[in-house]
């Protein structure tokens, strides 16, 4: 993984440039050298020297308070995600948790979580730690995106699968976007645990396999979850398009429980169709009269646990 420093001074300088000098409030139509805000100017909006403003951006030592750095933020309009990113290279005493690493077989999920996600028929629910490793998840779940449970344990993870498996790309009409923006979610989890080994570990092999990974990742641009939408191509009943929610546990903020649901009238169908694909699947996988047909192409044009 890149250290501090270099981090610290690649976010805050990519930021600077993204302002619009009129934008933050300063009528400056004369000529710049570089796009965006000058360190002075974040300096001065910030309330801070700048002196101290191009210490911390350079990565070198300073002790910034939370007031101090919510005013960067400000001033370099961060959403929720940014900031935090900001906080964990700027604070790391602020950094929660320990930064050892957990194998994927001995987190505990609580059974209640596990019951609450397989009680869902008509939405694919799964959940994720903070290496994106699927920890639990229904059988929609596994029909939807990938039988995670059939997979070797130390290879659940869901970046990892969609950046390395072709057939990913395939069923992710919008790959590209799914799969930069879940870099990005890496990243703001790196950088709160910066000496974990699995994470290191897993920036490693994803960069020797991927140069779109290691372009992504070159380039902080840290993400939340929250919520969005994604388009899938499914190769048993075609086009799905769900809203998608995640909830952080509320007795674990490492893990992320995330719920899909069908996007319109098409894509619950397709839903149905694939949950009874599935529910076949798992009582007789070589029985060929209990296949069920792919959607019409009437319906298609309506809309564009097993984890020991």
């Amino acid at each position: 993984m890149p250290r501090k420093k270099e981090t610290l001074s690649e976010f805050l300088t990519a930021k600077r440039a993204a302002i619009r000098p009129e934008d933050a409030g300063l009528n400056d139509a004369g000529p710049r050298r570089v796009p965006g805000l000058r360190r002075e100017e974040v300096a001065v909006l910030s309330g801070v020297s700048v002196d101290w403003y191009i210490r911390l951006e350079q990565g070198r030592r300073v002790t910034p308070s939370e007031s101090v750095l919510a005013a960067i933020a400000r001033t370099l309009r961060l959403d929720d995600a940014e900031k935090q990113y900001l906080f964990n290279l700027a604070r790391p005493s602020l950094r929660s948790g320990p930064s050892h690493s957990l194998e994927v077989e001995n987190v505990a999920v609580r059974p209640g979580i596990r019951k609450m996600i397989a009680g869902f028929d008509n939405q694919a629910a799964f959940l994720l730690g903070p290496r994106m490793e699927v920890l639990a998840g229904n059988e929609l779940a596994w029909a939807l995106l990938e039988d995670f449970p059939a997979r070797e344990s130390n290879d659940r993870n869901l970046l990892r699968w969609i950046i390395t498996e072709p057939k990913a790309r395939d069923l992710y009409l919008d790959w590209e976007t799914i799969a930069s923006e879940m870099v990005g979610v890496l990243q703001l989890e790196a950088s709160a645990r910066p000496k974990d080994p699995a994470i290191a570990s897993l920036v490693g092999e994803l960069a020797a396999a991927s140069k779109e990974f290691t372009a992504w990742w070159a380039q902080p641009h840290p993400q939340g979850r929250t919520s969005g939408t994604k388009r899938f191509a499914h190769p048993v009943v075609g086009p799905v398009t769900i809203n998608w929610e995640a909830f952080t546990v509320p007795d674990d903020d490492t893990q992320t429980l995330f719920i899909y649901s069908a996007a319109d009238t098409a894509s619950q169908q397709a839903l149905k169709l694939l949950g009874a694909w599935r529910a076949t699947e798992e009582t007789d996988t070589r029985d060929p009269s209990k296949e069920i047909p792919k959607p019409s192409e009437s319906t298609q044009e309506d809309s564009p646990e097993r984890i020991n």
